[in-house]
């Protein structure tokens, strides 16, 4: 158990290591948002790299010091290339980010999911129902989705609550042995032991395509630096702070995202281990 003003300086100096040393976390992501992920992973200090074949995946993974692997556009070739590469960071004991998006569409998202369970994820991120999903496919437990009140997946969408979420969450950290990262109205991060509640961003960060990618793609470079936990409550801090920072300035959805990143660019340390954060112990299994 770690407390607050410890969790704070441990995302302090992530975020300073990050700009000092602009490690390379690289994505195997959603065509949709590639460029956006990438220009987030820029943002906060990181360097990107951006493919999808198998043999490229385990190169980056070799080369870097965390990979972030995105459910959101498949191809064919990802049934080879997600599941090696997730093996070879298990293997090469490096983190790696899954993002579960729109699962339940198709089988081979079903199947890929399945497949990584045997290397499982450093960070698990999501909206409530991919992560009560997720939590169902791994066997977690009836309890882990008994909350659930939504019909799943809509699409790249969520009809559970964050709230909602929290057993599942909970559930697959202590699985992973990692952290799990929910966003929504108020985000949910917690690494099986604690949950910890993070508020702010933007409506706004709805309208644009992206934001839930991105978000991936930065915890994979703060996980470069830091552990599992400490690395998703840095990027979900700074998305929110940076979210509510755009909401300032915008003019539509197209400025909002320009603001959004300028945002992102230019937050401090400081700035992003003290945003509103509240620290409470997991309920028991």
């Amino acid at each position: 158990m770690i407390d607050s003003e410890q969790l704070k300086q441990h995302m302090v100096k992530a975020v300073e290591e990050i700009r000092a040393t602009n490690p390379m976390a690289g994505s195997i992501t959603n065509t949709v948002t590639i460029d956006f992920v990438a220009n987030a992973q820029l943002a906060v200090g990181g360097s990107a790299a951006m493919v999808y074949l198998p043999d490229e995946g385990e190169a980056l993974v070799a080369g870097g010091g965390a990979i972030y692997l995105n459910m959101g556009t498949l191809f064919p070739i990802y049934e080879q290339t997600i599941p090696r590469a997730a093996k070879a960071a298990h293997d090469a004991g490096k983190p790696w980010v899954l993002d579960p998006v729109g699962i339940g569409i198709g089988s081979l998202r079903t199947q890929l999911i399945e497949a990584v369970r045997e290397n499982p994820p450093a960070i698990l991120r999501g909206n409530a129902s991919e992560i009560i999903a997720v939590a169902e496919l791994w066997g977690l437990g009836d309890d882990a989705a008994e909350d659930a009140s939504g019909d799943g997946p809509r699409g790249v969408d969520s009809t559970d609550s964050v709230d909602a979420a929290e057993r599942a969450a909970v559930a697959c950290a202590r699985f992973t042995g990692g952290a799990v990262a929910v966003s929504g109205t108020t985000d949910l991060v917690t690494d099986g032991a604690q949950v910890a509640r993070l508020s702010g961003g933007s409506p706004l960060m709805t309208c644009i395509t992206g934001s839930g990618c991105s978000l991936g793609g930065v915890c994979a470079v703060y996980a470069c630096v830091a552990d599992p936990f400490v690395a998703a409550l840095a990027a979900t801090a700074a998305y929110n702070l940076a979210g509510l920072r755009a909401a300032e300035t915008y003019n539509g959805s197209g400025s909002f995202q320009v603001a959004f990143l300028d945002a992102l660019y230019n937050l401090t340390a400081e700035e992003v281990a003290e945003a509103p954060l509240a620290l409470a112990s997991a309920s028991a299994a």
